[in-house]
This record gives structure tokens, C-alpha cells and sequence, in this order.
């Protein structure tokens, strides 16, 4: 799985950082990153959930 976040949109609620702190994380802006390529099986499922509560539509997931 590959996460890629839409920089334009994220207003950095970081519900996606709460969700899954092992793949997201927030830029000295505030708005969120991803810290990895390619997401470890082990979060996928944290990654869906943070795409799905995203307030703002940014994440997406392939």
C-alpha cells in the first residue's frame, strides 16, 4: 500500500496522526506527512481508517 497525502487540501486537523502514528506525521507547519513509501502490512488497516476520517479528503491510499 502507498499513501500520498494532497498537501492543498490538508488544513492539519491530524486526526490521521492520531489514527496511525506509525505512518503519519505532522511538518513544522502543521499539516501531515507520510514517514514511510510503502505502508508495513501492519498499519494498512490504521492507514484505510485514517482515510476515511479525513475531515478534508487529503489521504489517499492505493
Amino acid at each position: 500500500m502507498k499513501v500520498t497525502i494532497d498537501e492543498d487540501r490538508c488544513a492539519g486537523h491530524g486526526i490521521c496522526c492520531t489514527t496511525c502514528p506509525g505512518v503519519f506525521d505532522l511538518s513544522d507547519d502543521g499539516h501531515a506527512t507520510v514517514g514511510t513509501g510503502e505502508v508495513p502490512a501492519e498499519h494498512e488497516e490504521d492507514v484505510r481508517r485514517a482515510v476515511l476520517n479525513c475531515p478534508e479528503r487529503a489521504i489517499t491510499a492505493e
